[in-house]
């Protein structure tokens, strides 16, 4: 059931991504609110499940670890998981092998966590959920909308290489000790601090203050908080 959520979720952004892909700002808007749902995730679900298992030694470093690797990984999506697709758009491929690279090892790394995942909607399963929508819906923009080669069978190709990563996480991560869960929860507890802080926290047009950003971001909270409150309420 885990894995057929993480497989819809990407073809869901996919399918919005081609028929809404030209709409620039809808694509914005639902990365920042993707951003307030997934710190407000991070912070009062990832953390708290890192900080309160079994082994705590060095996690810490484990979470910086996450917030460098996906500094790394940016290297080769060129900030693509914001909204920055413009970068690519004169490849004369369909997508340069980097990207693609780059979007496969950071949704490969989060569903490792999952592994093991006894409940079907776990706020961590939601928070990725949630998270890809957006990617998603960029890389389907992309693909059908903004790239010159629109060759099906590529465009097929990237989005089953993309739907599969964080499924083949899942599969890999039944085969891990149950003792390094909590590293790779820290890992992707980083990844999605950086990831989120990086959307919310870009600097707006001289420097002025966005209401509609800030209403999207606290839209994006408050949908988290309702999450965590039933989710506690059910525990």
């Amino acid at each position: 059931m885990i894995i057929l959520l993480l497989i819809l979720s990407v073809l869901a952004g996919i399918i919005l991504g081609k028929l809404f892909g030209k709409k620039e700002k809808f694509a914005k808007s639902l990365l920042v609110l993707s951003a307030g749902f997934l710190i407000t995730i991070c912070l009062n679900e990832v953390f708290p499940m890192v900080y309160t298992s079994t082994v705590s030694k060095n996690l810490g470093i484990f979470v910086i670890v996450g917030v460098l690797l996906q500094m790394i990984l940016e290297a080769l999506t060129k900030g693509f998981e914001h909204g920055h697709f413009h970068h690519h758009n004169d490849s004369k491929n369909i997508l340069p092998v980097a990207l693609m690279v780059g979007l496969f090892v950071h949704a490969f790394i989060e569903g490792i966590p999952l592994a093991n995942e006894k409940e079907v909607l776990s706020p961590y399963l939601l928070g990725i959920l949630f998270h890809n929508l957006p990617i998603s819906f960029i890389l389907g923009a992309f693909l059908f909308n903004h790239s010159e080669s629109k060759t099906s069978r590529s465009s097929l190709l990237i989005v089953v290489l993309f739907a599969l990563a964080s499924p083949l996480g899942v599969l890999l991560g039944n085969y891990f000790n149950p003792d390094w869960q909590p590293y790779f929860l820290a890992i992707v507890g980083g990844i999605f601090l950086h990831i989120s802080s990086v959307i919310i926290f870009e600097s707006n047009k001289n420097h002025n203050i966005n209401w509609s950003k800030i209403g999207l971001v606290i839209l994006g909270i408050s949908f988290a908080l309702i999450m965590h409150t039933f989710h506690t309420h059910d525990h």
